[in-house]
């Protein structure tokens, strides 16, 4: 959070106060917005939509002449505004949407077409906060987030004026791909700026200054596309500042194009991923007449997180198949050797570790994820997990309560001292860890029935307060401490914790990348909603990606309705674009030019294997550097177990992009379904063929009609069915030959 003390003024922003203080410019239109005015003013280089309230206000730059004199201006009313100006760098186009409402929004998208090759214009930030009489020095507020490396384009702020209020800027970058491509540039850190002067900033380090023209004569370019939501009141605290940035983010959420959600064959993969994890000598090591995976193609020590992690997830598969998975059974006997009787806690290696690790040193999170992981498959009955998860459960709280419940980045699991403390000169270590924690003790309350874990999950979120937006330390910590909260709430009937579930949301979603990108490679993927691993991580995860997967399945099914409707819609989101993005992890899904070659972290990268890469990169650059994530393996088991529906007797299955409120058989070929998912949004319902047969005729049914298919390929069909209502699949059932006597 950085609150404003004194103003930085700039010559932009001081030529924008001589404009609005003395009244230099021209108003060329006007319009009221209950207690606040909108106008758009022009001055000798720039047109400005000035929103003002009683004592203060915020410019947003709408048209620049990057040199010389912006000249004549014409504007055309209409639905939307249109203002053209002839420069000498070329034709600038601007349209403006002003649309009212509880949160007043404001779009401005500036294009150029060039008279001449140029190189790109430097206009300087577009967003400037001012306070009474027009002055950008007398402006009071602070700004409570702002972009982070690749991550939405936004700025989160509050003005401190009477009848004014909080103001969330996004410049949509998906609108900008043009300019980055003909310039070679990309958005890193663009949004933001140092009060009262914010926005955007184009990226022009390529070619500023070596005259090269790199923006075409006659091609139009988009320069900027930025939406502008305002908030007059919000809640104090926290609470109030994370629900305001969630419903304002859903604002301008609904306002910017998104890409299309693309289906992938999850079964498949999951099929294929379990055959190379059970046969490929590359997947698993042999140590104390055990089978354990190793956490990197053919590389690095045995590890309880992983372990636990593929044990859960192929569980998970296993339910779904409704059969065991003797790889499963054979994993989940060597658990045992990562527990330290002594310590009566599990450690993170097994006896044997090499001296090239510091057997005794533990990240704080790697002590609670693999018995969270446990404790789930506890509460499904699992006699082993649970004697391992209640074994170390005193541990975890003897560790929490020396800890304080803050907990260090790493620290030395014999006597507790530090090793590392913290990630930053701020002192922060990690942060979220007391949401996982909080969890784990909700799982030990369920298994026991003692309340001291209940009172443990309290203290613990208690904690976390007043983090606001440093609260993420990594991403799936941070989805796990959302469910932590909602299962809370339930339990204990104390909406607070409801309330803190918006905290850990407003922290996920400031990491999330709310654009896509064609920069280099990325253009054989989608990044779409993505959300970087860890709070200044260049790279988008796969594990953490599955694993917040799972853990917004909890939150949902506990909160659901609870949430605000700007949550839950970007939750519902973040899960059906996982299933799309999450698919170009695996390196057979990529071009090999966009996968790693070389310098990889950790073993190798084996096309062959339905094994992901780690990390996937918003700036395209190649994939998996940090290595193919053995561990990442139980993606596939989760996300089929998820959304793939196997309906007794039919000759297809039905899979779906969002989570099921229920599902019931209606009759021999009728299946009622409901999703989780956002009113007046749609979830994306196909019908697959299983192999070797066909599919019938069938209609799927809702709100009393019947839906049109919305994309048909060889085997599948898909269908935009409303998200929250009853959906109907009704198929024709062949009478069953009878078998001749012999």
């Amino acid at each position: 959070m950085t609150v404003a003390k004194a103003a930085v003024l700039t010559s932009d922003s001081l030529a924008l106060a001589e404009e609005l203080t003395r009244r230099g410019s021209k108003r060329l239109w006007h319009r009221s917005l209950d207690a606040l005015d909108v106008e758009l003013r022009r001055s000798d280089e720039s047109l400005w939509l000035v929103v003002q309230g009683e004592r203060g206000g915020v410019a947003l730059r709408v048209m620049r002449a990057p040199a010389g004199p912006l000249g004549e201006v014409t504007v055309e009313e209409g639905e939307t505004l249109t203002c053209r100006a002839d420069t000498v760098a070329g034709r600038f186009e601007a349209t403006v949407r002003v649309e009212p409402g509880a949160m007043p929004a404001l779009r401005s998208t500036l294009m150029l077409t060039p008279a001449a090759p140029l190189a790109p214009p430097v206009l300087g930030r577009d967003l400037v906060v001012f306070g009474a009489d027009g002055d950008p020095a007398r402006a009071r507020g602070e700004v409570k987030a702002a972009q982070r490396g690749l991550n939405t384009g936004l700025v989160f702020g509050r003005l401190d004026e009477p009848g004014f209020g909080d103001f969330l800027y996004l410049q949509n970058l998906t609108a900008l791909d043009g300019y980055f491509q003909a310039t070679g540039t990309k958005p890193d850190g663009a949004v933001g700026g140092a009060w009262p002067e914010l926005g955007y900033l184009a990226p022009v380090e390529r070619t500023v200054g070596s005259g090269e023209p790199v923006l075409a004569a006659g091609e139009p370019v988009t320069l900027s596309d930025a939406l502008l939501v305002l908030r007059g009141r919000t809640e104090p605290g926290e609470h109030g500042s994370a629900i305001a940035f969630l419903q304002m983010l859903g604002e301008a959420y609904e306002r910017i194009e998104k890409p299309a959600r693309r289906w992938h064959d999850w079964a498949a993969r999951a099929e294929r991923t379990l055959k190379d994890l059970a046969h490929s000598p590359k997947a698993t090591i042999r140590q104390y007449g055990h089978r354990y995976i190793h956490p990197y193609t053919a590389t690095e020590y045995p590890d309880s997180m992983v372990q636990a992690v593929t044990v859960a997830s192929l569980a998970d598969y296993a339910a779904w198949l409704k059969r065991p998975v003797p790889l499963q059974a054979e994993l989940a006997a060597g658990m045992p050797r990562f527990y330290d009787a002594k310590l009566k806690t599990l450690r993170r290696y097994l006896p044997n570790v090499g001296d090239d690790k510091n057997a005794d040193a533990v990240d704080s999170w790697y002590l609670y994820h693999p018995m969270q992981k446990l404790g789930r498959l506890a509460l499904d009955g699992d006699r082993q997990a649970r004697k391992l998860f209640l074994g170390s459960i005193d541990y975890a709280v003897r560790a929490a309560r020396h800890f304080k419940y803050i907990w260090p980045i790493q620290y030395d699991v014999t006597d507790l001292s530090v090793i590392t403390e913290a990630r930053d000169d701020e002192g922060l270590g990690q942060t979220d860890v007391g949401g996982l924690y909080a969890y784990v003790m909700l799982q030990g309350y369920e298994l026991t029935g003692e309340d001291r874990f209940i009172d443990e999950a309290r203290a613990a979120l208690d904690a976390t307060r007043d983090m606001r937006f440093e609260l993420n330390y990594q991403a799936n910590l941070t989805a796990w401490g959302a469910a932590a909260c909602a299962r809370l709430a339930v339990i204990t009937g104390d909406a607070r914790y409801m309330k803190q579930a918006h905290t850990f949301l407003a922290s996920f979603f400031h990491n999330a990348a709310l654009w896509e990108s064609n920069i280099a490679n990325a253009r054989h993927y989608t990044n779409f909603l993505g959300v970087s691993a860890l709070h200044d991580g260049p790279y988008m995860a796969m594990y953490e990606c599955f694993d917040s997967f799972a853990a917004f399945e909890q939150l949902l099914l506990n909160a659901n309705t609870a949430l605000d409707p700007a949550a839950r819609r970007l939750v519902v989101d973040y899960c059906c674009y996982a299933l799309s993005r999450a698919w170009y992890y695996y390196p057979d899904a990529l071009p090999p030019e966009a996968v790693a070659q070389e310098g990889i972290r950790n073993g190798h990268i084996d096309r062959k294997l339905s094994f992901p890469v780690e990390d996937l990169y918003i700036d395209g650059q190649p994939a998996g550097q940090v290595g193919q994530e053995i561990y990442g393996a139980g993606a596939a088991f989760v996300f089929t177990s998820r959304t793939v529906h196997t309906i007794d007797g039919a000759p297809f299955r039905l899979t779906c992009d969002h989570f099921l409120a229920s599902s019931d058989r209606l009759g021999e070929g009728v299946v009622r379904m409901t999703t989780v998912g956002a009113p007046g949004t749609e979830a994306r319902l196909s019908v697959v063929r299983l192999p070797r047969r066909r599919l019938p005729e069938l209609r799927v049914v809702a709100l009393g009609k019947t839906l049109d298919p919305a994309a048909t390929e060889a085997g599948r069909i898909e269908y935009a069915v409303p998200a929250g209502e009853p959906v109907d699949v009704i198929w024709e059932v062949r009478p069953k030959r009878a078998r001749r006597g012999r």
